[in-house]
């Protein structure tokens, strides 16, 4: 449903001859999910836990601006993802998903959050224990198609080894990493407020 929601604002634009400036020409680049996600699958519960967001392109759907915080409990199936931060207000926020295997089999994960459309969730790496670097691409009939990408982090900061590493999983299928925008995270983050949002 959200996704027919987000195609018809998309046809609307396209109709208004404004198109969104995340649409852009072309297809989603070629990345070997299949192989990504047999080796993912069995370390599904070794991803759950505390992410968080350090980096990011530009992507309308985010509310949350600074001190991004992700909870993800893994089920035995699928993530129960819990978001926190600050948004464009001023104000924290809480923002609750979920992030499971596509229904049609696709050979990935996707990500499901309120007042938002499903998108595919594509690990491009991880090591599980300080880095996770996640792709999400969606194609449209028009010739269009919208990517998104994040840089997240076990911790608020991330070391300049697991920034290369992500960087160079975007570089591979030709992301341009001067996109990324650096989240605010650090001493002036309400942390432990955001823990019991």
């Amino acid at each position: 449903m959200k996704s027919a929601v987000f195609f018809v604002a998309f046809v609307a634009a396209v109709a208004a001859d404004k198109i969104p400036d995340f649409l852009v020409p072309g297809k989603c680049p070629a990345v070997n999910e299949k192989a990504l996600f047999e080796k993912q699958i069995p370390n599904h519960s070794k991803y759950a836990g505390v992410w968080y967001e350090i980096a990011l392109t530009n992507n309308p759907y985010q509310l949350l601006k600074q001190c991004v915080r992700n909870e993800y409990s893994f089920d035995g199936s699928k993530f129960i993802a819990k978001s926190t931060g600050i948004n464009a207000d001023g104000n924290l926020m809480r923002h609750n998903g979920q992030v499971l295997p596509m229904p049609l089999g696709d050979p990935h994960l996707s990500i499901d959050y309120e007042g938002s459309f499903t998108a595919p969730y594509v690990i491009l790496d991880t090591d599980y224990e300080n880095f996770s670097c996640i792709y999400s691409c969606v194609e449209f009939n028009y010739g269009y198609y919208a990517d998104f990408a994040f840089i997240f982090s076990r911790s608020p900061s991330l070391s300049d080894q697991y920034l290369r590493r992500c960087e160079a999983a975007f570089k591979e299928i030709g992301v341009d990493v001067s996109r990324f925008a650096k989240t605010v995270q650090g001493s002036n983050c309400p942390y432990d407020t955001q823990k019991s949002l």
